[in-house]
């Protein structure tokens, strides 16, 4: 019997996908990337922009159709808003939270679909819907079978859910990068975001556990290692004295790192200014592993406009950021997110963002033209600022960024830096990878061996976010 899942959103969805993938596969699913040969298949939404979810609507669509000509079971789990879970629950056979992925088994059991491991004994579906009803599933008829849909009535130990979601081993993607979630939820509550409402209040994750799985995958010859979080710099503050603060986390990978006698990169993302203090930075200058580049989400460069985000910060506090990283991460690159035409924008406080993106001259920028989500509390205001004033603020700011990638480009013509190799680039006879500071590379090579090694690479050619080199060392 054969899966097919669907991942859309953001670094975090798809890490959730490589556990969900753990779990199917155990129950002797096999992965499959055409959807009309699978008898299971999941996607994992994204409630925070509309076009995820209208590409949900999209898939489960012809997902239906394909019920007419096969026997399949469909399920939709990731950061969902409760409208639109409640239309979900009618369109999937499943629909759950993330959290309760543990039970993704027992649902599939419960529903009447016999999985290639079910007969081998060790599972009893009465066992199992004793289990799930005590825990609060509801049980509904559905196409004539009791089946076991949509989540908890209350979720009464989010927490104990959530550590049983980060104990599963993932089935990871890559063979030389890996990621690490270390939290869960969000406290912060911005008016454009609706993680709070598909995610819950931040819970971190035991330090230790964290810890033992950087250890595994530097073991397993990962190179390249993000921790994921909604805001890792506010990490371990709902465990005060339990857990480990984020700088204490990243002090105790950066001696592991000394220590292992192996070459990776740790990175993190994403943090938010409110929280970035000094101490996160001195860390990372202290330690070869932990990598120079940072992503600082910033926005607005409008102070009026980041209040009425409910960002809490100021753009006198995020040049602070910039001034602390720039002094003691000198080769770091810097990264941001930028949301342009959000609700009320004026042209002088669009102003204020163009100022800001010339000063700080970021590497790269994540920049979108606002849409507004129901669920979030922006959702209540006007999305007053018309579509062609969106795209053209948005090709604005991309511009400025090209010009400052290609003269920070520039400067490494000639120089020698490392590189994980990521795999075979689209021009024939070439590899590509990234710089530590996250800078897409590609050099002459046909020595598919290379691949998740990081190796020595001499600068021979630059372009806006892009560079080209000559490979000069073996990997190391």
């Amino acid at each position: 019997m054969k899966y097919h899942l669907v991942t859309l959103g953001c670094q975090m969805n798809k890490s959730d996908s490589e556990r969900i993938a753990a779990v199917v596969e155990e129950l002797g699913y096999v992965l499959t990337d055409v959807e009309e040969e699978a008898d299971l298949i999941g996607i994992v939404a994204c409630s925070v922009r509309q076009a995820a979810i209208d590409r949900v609507y999209s898939k489960i669509h012809k997902w239906n159709q394909l019920k007419h000509t096969k026997s399949l079971l469909t399920f939709v789990t990731g950061c969902i808003l409760p409208a639109d879970r409640e239309k979900f629950l009618k369109l999937f056979d499943l629909c759950f939270q993330i959290s309760e992925m543990p039970e993704l088994p027992a649902m599939i059991r419960q529903y009447g679909v016999p999985t290639p491991f079910s007969s081998n004994g060790r599972f009893d579906p009465a066992e199992d819907a004793a289990r799930l009803a005590a825990e609060g599933f509801e049980s509904i008829e559905f196409g004539g079978h009791k089946a076991i849909a949509g989540r908890p009535v209350m979720m009464k130990q989010p927490e104990t859910r959530i550590a049983g979601f980060w104990d599963i081993t993932p089935h990871y993607q890559s063979r030389s990068e890996a990621y690490i979630p270390i939290q869960n939820g969000c406290d912060k509550f911005c008016t454009f975001c609706a993680v709070p409402y598909t995610r819950g209040r931040e819970i971190s994750r035991p330090s230790e556990d964290i810890l033992a799985e950087v250890r595994r995958l530097v073991g397993q010859g990962y190179r390249s290692i993000t921790l994921l979080g909604q805001n890792v710099n506010s990490y371990g503050r709902d465990k005060p004295g339990k857990e480990l603060r984020f700088a204490e986390l990243l002090e105790e990978i950066g001696k592991f790192g000394d220590a292992c006698g192996e070459r990776f990169w740790l990175y993190f993302t994403s943090p938010h200014p409110r929280d970035m203090q000094d101490d996160v930075l001195e860390v990372i200058a202290r330690y070869d592993c932990l990598a120079k580049q940072i992503h600082l989400p910033v926005q607005s460069g409008d102070n009026k406009l980041l209040i009425r985000m409910n960002r809490n910060h100021s753009v006198q506090d995020y040049r602070r950021i910039v001034d602390a990283i720039r002094r003691l991460l000198p080769t770091a690159t810097l990264f941001t997110d930028i949301i342009v035409g959000f609700s009320g924008e004026t042209d002088a406080q669009f102003a204020n963002t163009v100022t800001l993106m010339e000063e700080v001259e970021f590497d790269m920028a994540f920049i979108a033209r606002y849409s507004p989500r129901p669920g979030a509390a922006s959702a209540r205001w006007d999305d007053d600022v018309r579509p062609d004033i969106k795209k053209e603020r948005m090709h604005r700011l991309s511009e400025i960024l090209r010009v400052h990638s290609e003269k920070h480009n520039a400067r490494m013509l000639g120089g020698v830096y490392p590189v994980l190799v990521t795999g075979q680039d689209r021009k024939d006879g070439y590899l590509s990878g990234l710089t530590e500071g996250k800078i897409n590379m590609r050099f002459a090579s046909a020595d598919t061996s290379l691949i998740g090694q990081i190796v020595d690479v001499e600068i021979t050619r630059t372009a806006a976010f892009a560079l080209e080199g000559q490979l000069r060392e073996n990997p190391l």
